[in-house]
């Protein structure tokens, strides 16, 4: 039985002053499980990168309660709040949020070396960040700026750098938002491999071709989570079939 890593009670988000409130969130109950790739699916406006948000932390719940391995995370304070997406997340966005003036390998190692979970040394910590560069395809552009580099590389470096702390789980906001066609499959493979590796993943995404990639997808509309679809962990290849069965489901909720 699976195991749950992240969890989301009653969760709720609103902006705006009382009696002038939108409501992104309306009471969202989810479980995010140990070693599963999840997708948040759903409209424009549905509430998935807010939920996102809410989950990890990086924005404050207007009510509910979010737990982390168990743990009551949603009152943390900022600096509790920020030790832990320092150490026990990582977390990948549509942009790449690289520093322009600093190599891909400087920008995957000072993530290590900001938080070095198990004390390695500055030497460990490189030599990490070169072997993750390598793993993601660009070993060979470590020495690279940010403007020398295509987007696809720059995000398989963003990968790398999330995953340097080796965190418990890994947020992912449109990864392949800003990437051609090309470029999304590589960066999906190499999610996908993260995952088969026993990396917990949960991801928004508006694409299809990307959400096949996942073994569960929530689907959001007003706020709530509507629907999930399970796919079979072990057919992954075969993505003309999970997109199709993807398709026929999202039509289903008339997407």
């Amino acid at each position: 039985m699976k195991q749950v890593l992240l969890k989301g009670e009653g969760i709720r988000k609103a902006f705006g002053q009382k009696g002038d409130q939108v409501k992104i969130l309306d009471g969202v109950d989810v479980e995010i499980y140990e070693g599963d790739f999840t997708v948040i699916m759903g409209a424009s406006g549905a509430g998935k990168s807010t939920l996102l948000y809410a989950l990890s932390g990086m924005d404050r719940i207007s009510g509910g309660k979010v737990f982390y391995k168990g743990k009551d995370i949603s009152g943390y304070k900022e600096d509790q709040m920020a030790r832990l997406r320092a150490g026990e997340f990582g977390f990948v966005f549509q942009q790449t949020h690289l520093v322009s003036n600093l190599t891909l390998f400087e920008n995957v190692a000072m993530a290590g070396y900001v938080n070095r979970n198990g004390n390695p040394s500055p030497k460990a910590v490189s030599q990490r960040a070169e072997e993750l560069l390598k793993r993601m395809g660009v070993g060979q552009a470590g020495g690279r700026l940010l403007a020398q580099v295509s987007g696809g590389e720059a995000q398989r470096a963003a990968i790398a750098r999330a995953v340097i702390n080796q965190p418990g789980l890994i947020f992912a906001d449109e990864p392949t938002g800003a990437l051609n066609r090309g470029s999304s499959r590589e960066v999906m493979g190499l999610l996908a491999e993260l995952n088969e590796g026993g990396q917990s993943i949960l991801m928004v995404t508006h694409d299809v071709n990307g959400a096949i990639y996942g073994n569960r997808i929530l689907y959001m509309e007003d706020g709530r989570i509507l629907d999930e679809l399970n796919l079979p962990e072990d057919e992954r290849e075969d993505g003309r079939a999970r997109e199709a069965k993807v398709n026929q489901w999202l039509a289903s909720l008339r997407w």
